[in-house]
Order: structure tokens, then C-alpha cells, then sequence
């Protein structure tokens, strides 16, 4: 094992009250890939700050190779003295770095390296930011939440620079599926403390539930104890009063380790507030288009959208999602073309960039809509405060100004409002962003249980694939031109049939380019059928399919015990990468089913 070249260790450090980091550590060597996971406010940037250098712990030890370059990236840069972002990119390299690296990181960001940084938007500003910090492809890369307002193909071209790249990486990311991508090593930072699993993403959630359920176990086991210690000192012997006084010591500490105990926070309860049906038919439109000067977003395109739709649009940024959204739900006119709403539709709507946030607003002010102390939820009057904390916030920041907040925090409380009034149709424009991962659990279950209609656009592809029923994306990926198509399912569905599609169009273009001849039979005309390896595989994949489904399901029996990774942490992670393969395995077969149905579809008319 090589030696780390950086290791945080006790990392201890308090703003008043609770500590933020008490006993926090974390160890960086050659090559890690490394994603700080926790909930909001857990103290995962203040640590890598920490890291940075950035910020000084109160006490414990910070150890950093002397020869080791660290890059930080910056949540607001500053670009003074700078007059473009290519002066502010290169001023982030060494004097042996490759000028060439700017230049290529900027340009796959969506910048040319000639804007004027004062001109730059939020989202600008992050990537001129991230092309400053991995130009000099340093010895550790410190990412606090690298994906932020970057559009899919951004994001995956970066995840594919990351996996490649020989910097070791701390990354803390709301995205899952960027996570499990690009991470080889996890580091859970919890009520103060960190525990290290040398895995990736994808192994976390399974192994933090196995970790709580021991503990929570534990804490069973020493109330045990306690109440066979209280019962002995009542009831028995008086003699040998030296052990006695032992035992009563160990008592008094029994006691205080049970008090002091910090369970792990709670997590958002929250159901929609029932509304009135909508009609069936929610959104009608027909032919609808816009364009802005010379630019067509929108060319002719329509849609039906039925009440219990669950509909995701996906695109590069500047593509015109929002545009498309706004039409759709009747906030902006179509150039032509007709947009008819449904009947007794109750509208909700989470905008990206939290307008209807007024900052010097209260919590409670917000949520009351300043009608006193109460809100009805359902149907029933309940308190703010007991409102407030189904959404983790406490009770005295109910008179906190919205100012204050984080983006999380904020993130929440709009949802928190959303889901206490009646709606039946919610319109979410990147409703994941600053949302720690358990409430984009809670925000899945609640979107993939909602009985109205939802419509949303979105980045993280793994919430699509939970939630939605089909995606609206453009025609051509890479260079929008206003054709949008409508896929079934999610985005790794959209993937498989867009693939799909461009295979059978080369395929179509290759059969046009052979002599006549060669095309024509003897009766004159082309009959194109599945081969017999193409039939045999459509009607076995299924059976494999349901075959490795099985296996699946005996591996996740055996899982379910929670005493498995404390008993035998072998064969846990032993089941849990047989699981990981029989899950990739099962992914190839659906694909490769899906493909094969399409195509039989396709050719018999």
C-alpha cells in the first residue's frame, strides 16, 4: 500500500453548539478515487476544505505531502484582474503544464476562453472554475459538486476525463450515477465522524444500512445490559463492597454512553396533498413550434399527455427544455400550433433557480403564506413547526430568514410547500439540484407515487430511469435543431432505442448503396427477416432473464439479515459483487431483448 499523501486525522471543528466534525478523518493515496458522502450539513465541503487548506481545524492533524500539488474548485471564483477566462484558466497552471490542457477542458465545457468573466452566468463561472483546477491535472483533485448546472453530455464526457485522469479525487456529488461511475472508494461522514469503505458508490447504500442496523442493535444490547446491572445493584448481594462500587462505575458509564448516544438524523416523511382529479386528457399539443430570430427550438411537435404520465425532458443546456416545459404548461405561446390544458388541473411548480424564494422571508412566513402559526395540510390544521420538522428543519429556525439557508435547505423547503397544497399536475425543472441523497429518495418516492401528472427536466440520470414513464429529448444530441422525439421509459431506455434507431438507419443507408442486383430476388423485391441466432435469442432472453432475476432475489434474501456484515464481512461483500454482476448481466439482456423487439417490430410493418 503506497503512503498517503494526505491524511486528515481527529479532525475536530465547532461554529458553537454541536460540533460539526468530531473525530473526522480522511486519507488520501495515489490514485484514489474518493466520493464524501452525507447528509446536508454534515460538514462534507468543510472538510474538504479542510483538505484544501482552506480552512484550519480546531484540533487534530492535517499531514500533506511537501512535493504534492493540490486543486481546490471554488463554489464562487474570483476572476479579478482577469480580462478573459482563458487568462483565469492559465492562471491555474504550473510552469511545466500544457497550456493545450485549457484550451481542450474549456472548450468541451461550452466556453471559447474569450468571455468576459464579468459577463459570466452561475453556471459559467463553475465550469471556467473546473477547467482552471484540472488543467494542471495536479497530484489531488478536491471537487465539491463538480456536476452542478452541467448538461448530460457534459457530464458524461467528464466522467469519462475523471476515470482516466491520474489525480487522486475527493468528490461529493447529489448524482448517483456520476458517483458509482468515477468513484473506487467511499467515505461516509457521519454525526461527525467518517467511515471508509474501499468501494465505490455503488456498494454504499447496502453497506450504510447494514452499519446503522448493527449499531442500532448495539444500542439494544447496552439497555440490556443497564437494565441487568440496575437489577443486580437493587437485588443483589450488599457484600464484597469494592466489586460493588466497580460495577456501579461501569453502570454510571453504561449509562452515559446510552445517554449520549446520537442517532443518525432522521429522514423527510412527506406525502402530496390529495387535489381533485384532473380530466384525463392533461396536455393536448398539436404542432407546436418556436423559434428565436433564426433559431428554431421547437419545429413542429405534438404530444398527448394522459392523467398518472410521469414525462422527463433531457437535452443539452441552451437546447430549449424550459422553452418546450413552458409551452407545454401553457406559460408561453407557440409560435403556431395549439396547446390545450385539461380540466380541473391544480398546478404545483419547483423552479430551478428558486425565484419564488423572497430571502428576507421567513420559514415559516413562506410556508403559511403569513397566515399565522398554522397550515392545512390534507385537510388538517397542523402547526408550522411540527410541519417544519417532517422536512429536518428544527423549531427555532422557523423565524431564520430564508437568506440563510443552504442550497439544500432551500431545495427543501420549496418541496415542503409544494407537497402541503393540492395539486394533481407538478411541473419539476431540475428539481435534484443541492439535494443530498436521502431526500432525492424521498423526492423519488414521491414523484413515482404521485396519482396526478408530473413533468420534469432533469440532469440526473438516475432519477429518470426511477421515475419517469418517457423522455422527451432532442432528435439529434449533439447539435439540437428543434426536433424533440418522445421515448418510451427512461433515460437508459431513450439510449437503448436511440442506439437502436442509428443502427438500423447505417444499416438501411449500407443496403441502398449495393447494386440493384444484389438487393432483388428472383421475384424482383427484398424480403428482410430476423436471422435464426437473432429468433432464438428473442424468445430464450426472457427466460434467462427471469432466470437471473431469481438469483438476484436469493442473494438479496440472504442480504436481509441484518447481522451478515458483522458476522462474516466476507461473505457479504462476496454476495454483493455476485449481485453487481448478475445486475450488469441482467441490464446486457434487457438491452439486447429490447433491441431484437424493436427491429421485429420495425420489420414486420
Amino acid at each position: 500500500m503506497a503512503p498517503p499523501i494526505l491524511k486528515l486525522d481527529d479532525i475536530f471543528l465547532s461554529f458553537g453548539g454541536a460540533p460539526l466534525l468530531a473525530g473526522a478523518g480522511l486519507q488520501i493515496e495515489p490514485g484514489d478515487k474518493i466520493c464524501l458522502v452525507g447528509r446536508n450539513g454534515s460538514g462534507k465541503s468543510t472538510l474538504l476544505k479542510i483538505a484544501a487548506g482552506l480552512v484550519e481545524a480546531q484540533s487534530g492533524e492535517v499531514f500533506r505531502h511537501p512535493s504534492s500539488t493540490v486543486r481546490y474548485l471554488e463554489q464562487a471564483p474570483d476572476f479579478a484582474g482577469f480580462k478573459t477566462v482563458q487568462a483565469y484558466a492559465e492562471a491555474g497552471l504550473g510552469p511545466g503544464d500544457d497550456p493545450y490542457r485549457v484550451t481542450y477542458l474549456l472548450s468541451h465545457l461550452g466556453l471559447t476562453g474569450d468571455e468576459d468573466p464579468k459577463m459570466l452566468s452561475g453556471g459559467e463561472s463553475r465550469r471556467a472554475a473546473l477547467a482552471r483546477v484540472m488543467a494542471p491535472e495536479p497530484d489531488i483533485l478536491l471537487l465539491d459538486e463538480p456536476t452542478n448546472h452541467l448538461d448530460l453530455p457534459t457530464i458524461e464526457w467528464l466522467e469519462g476525463e475523471l476515470q482516466k485522469t491520474r489525480s487522486a479525487l475527493v468528490l461529493i456529488s447529489h448524482d448517483r450515477r456520476f458517483l458509482e461511475k468515477v468513484s473506487t472508494a467511499t467515505v461516509w461522514l457521519d454525526r461527525g465522524t467518517s467511515r471508509r469503505l474501499d468501494r465505490g458508490f455503488a456498494h454504499f447504500e447496502a453497506w450504510r444500512d447494514q452499519v446503522l442496523e448493527a449499531e442500532e442493535l448495539e444500542q439494544h444490547k447496552l439497555g440490556k445490559s443497564i437494565e441487568r446491572e440496575e437489577h443486580w445493584l437493587r437485588y443483589g448481594v450488599t457484600a464484597r463492597r469494592k466489586r460493588n462500587m466497580r460495577r456501579l462505575g461501569e453502570l454510571q458509564t453504561m449509562r452515559s454512553n446510552y445517554r449520549g448516544h446520537k442517532g443518525p438524523q432522521g429522514t423527510v416523511q412527506a406525502t402530496v396533498s390529495d387535489a381533485q382529479e384532473s380530466g384525463r386528457l392533461v396536455i393536448e399539443a398539436d404542432k407546436i413550434t418556436k423559434s428565436f430570430g433564426e433559431r428554431a427550438i421547437v419545429t413542429p411537435f405534438s404530444i398527448r399527455v394522459h392523467r398518472g404520465d410521469c414525462i422527463g425532458l433531457v437535452g443539452p443546456n441552451g437546447a430549449g427544455k424550459t422553452t418546450l416545459l413552458k409551452m407545454l404548461t401553457g406559460q408561453l405561446s407557440p409560435d403556431s400550433g395549439t396547446v390545450k390544458l385539461g380540466t380541473n388541473l391544480e398546478i404545483a411548480t419547483l423552479d430551478q433557480k428558486r425565484e419564488d424564494l423572497d430571502p428576507e422571508d421567513t420559514l415559516a412566513n413562506y410556508l403559511t403564506d403569513g397566515r399565522g402559526e398554522n397550515l392545512l395540510v390534507n385537510g388538517e390544521q397542523r402547526h408550522v413547526t411540527g410541519y417544519m420538522k417532517e422536512f429536518l428543519f428544527q423549531p427555532e429556525q422557523a423565524r431564520t430568514p430564508i437568506r440563510n439557508l443552504s442550497g439544500g435547505e432551500r431545495a427543501r423547503l420549496m418541496l415542503a410547500r409544494i407537497l402541503s397544497r393540492p395539486t394533481n399536475l407538478l411541473i419539476l425543472d431540475e428539481p435534484t439540484n443541492d439535494l443530498d441523497i436521502e431526500t432525492l429518495d424521498l423526492l423519488q418516492e414521491v414523484v413515482a407515487g404521485f396519482p396526478g401528472t408530473v413533468i420534469l427536466v432533469s440532469h440526473d440520470r438516475d432519477f429518470l430511469d426511477r421515475t419517469v414513464t418517457s423522455t422527451i429529448a432532442p432528435a439529434v444530441p449533439d447539435a439540437p435543431d428543434g426536433r424533440w422525439i418522445e421515448y418510451a421509459g427512461g433515460y437508459s431506455d431513450m439510449l437503448v432505442q436511440r442506439k437502436g434507431a442509428l443502427e438500423e438507419r447505417k444499416k438501411a443507408e449500407k443496403a441502398a448503396e449495393k447494386p440493384k442486383t444484389q438487393q432483388a430476388t428472383a421475384s424482383g423485391s427484398t424480403k428482410v427477416k430476423l436471422s435464426f441466432k437473432q429468433k432464438f435469442a428473442l424468445e430464450n432472453l426472457p427466460k434467462e432473464m427471469a432466470k437471473a432475476e431469481a438469483e438476484i432475489a436469493k442473494r438479496e434474501q440472504v442480504m436481509a439479515d441484518p447481522n451478515l456484515f458483522t458476522r462474516d464481512p466476507a461473505a457479504f461483500n462476496r454476495l454483493a459483487g455476485e449481485m453487481e454482476k448478475l445486475r450488469a448481466s441482467l441490464t446486457d439482456m434487457e438491452e439486447e431483448w429490447l433491441e431484437l423487439e424493436m427491429l421485429r417490430e420495425e420489420l414486420e410493418g
